[in-house]
């Protein structure tokens, strides 16, 4: 295997890996993140965006690290990511606040990049392909 065989994982990793931290922290600090909800403009009751945002950084985290899925992750994640620039970090008075709308946009397109090119050859999506072709009597080029 070459080195982008890993590197599409690691990739991956470090994508889905602090998205699940995200969401840990927003299962340990329930008040602090309702509070962080109702203080954005973001038009959903604030119980059901903190489900929304725990389900999708945990499990689209997951998921895109064990490459199941890829593509529709990521793009739940690239409109995820888009959604919390607009609602969250539209204060464009605030440098900080630009900051973070800037890093939700390059965010954003580090996740199309997985959209477009898929998870790789060390996925769970590889692995099924690979299944599904053998099972029909095709032949897959390795890596």
């Amino acid at each position: 295997m070459s080195a982008a065989t890993y590197l599409t994982f690691v990739g991956r990793l470090f994508v889905g890996l602090p998205f699940m931290v995200s969401g840990l922290s927003k299962v340990a600090n329930y008040a602090g993140t309702i509070a962080l909800i109702e203080s954005s403009t973001l038009p959903l009751p604030p119980p059901l965006a903190y489900v929304g945002a725990i389900a999708v950084e945990i499990g689209c985290g997951l998921f895109v690290i064990l490459g199941y899925q890829t593509r529709i992750v990521a793009t739940i994640f690239a409109l995820f990511c888009l959604a919390t620039a607009v609602f969250f970090h539209a204060h464009f008075s605030d440098p900080n606040q630009i900051f973070h709308f800037i890093k939700n946009l390059i965010m954003t397109g580090g996740l199309l990049q997985i959209v477009a090119n898929g998870a790789g050859a060390i996925s769970i999506d590889s692995w099924l392909f690979k299944s599904q072709a053998q099972a029909a009597g095709t032949k897959v080029a390795a890596g």
